[in-house]
C-alpha cells in the first residue's frame, strides 16, 4: 500500500469513535482472519476509550456549531488548535494555554474565556462532568432537607 497524501485530512476524536463504530457493525457478519481480529481487538479498546471522553456525547451538529463560532472570533486559530479544543474540550485557562501555542502572547484573558464560553455552549461535557453535576445537584437537595 502506498500513501498518496501524508495528512490529508485531520480528524476529531468523534469522528474516529463514529468511523469505529460503523466499522464493527459492518464487520459483525462477516467472518475474519487473525489479522482482522488483531484490527477488531484495537478498535474495540479505541471505542471503549474514546466512550469515556467528551466526543463520546459530541454530535456532527455541535462540532460544526463550535467551528462556525470559533471562525466567527478575531482569533488566529490553526486547524489543529482547532481539533485540539474540540478533542479535549477544556474548562479552564491552564488547559487552554496547554493546547493553543504561544497563547499568553496570542490571547488575553477575555480571549481564553470567550473560548471556554464557547466550547462550554456548544460542545457537549464528558461522563465526569456528568457525573459531578449528578453529585452536586444530590448535594444541594440533601443540604435543603437538612434546613427543613
Amino acid at each position: 500500500m502506498k500513501v498518496l497524501k501524508e495528512n490529508a485530512a485531520l480528524l476529531s476524536n468523534h469522528e474516529v469513535l463514529k468511523l469505529l463504530k460503523e466499522f464493527q457493525s459492518y464487520k459483525k457478519g462477516s467472518k475474519s482472519s487473525k489479522s482482522l481480529q488483531n484490527l477488531a481487538t484495537v478498535s474495540y479498546e479505541t471505542v471503549a476509550y474514546l466512550e469515556n471522553t467528551p466526543c463520546a456525547q459530541q454530535t456532527d451538529q455541535c462540532v460544526e456549531d463550535f467551528l462556525k463560532e470559533i471562525l466567527a472570533t478575531p482569533f488566529q486559530l490553526t486547524k489543529a488548535e482547532k481539533l485540539q479544543l474540540i478533542n479535549h474540550r477544556p474548562t479552564t485557562f491552564v488547559e487552554i494555554q496547554l493546547l493553543i501555542e504561544e497563547s499568553e502572547e496570542r490571547l488575553s484573558e477575555d480571549d481564553m474565556q470567550t473560548i471556554l464560553d464557547i466550547v462550554q455552549r456548544t460542545l457537549p461535557g464528558g461522563q465526569d462532568e456528568l457525573v459531578e453535576e449528578e453529585e452536586e445537584n444530590g448535594e444541594d437537595a440533601e443540604m435543603e432537607e437538612a434546613d427543613e
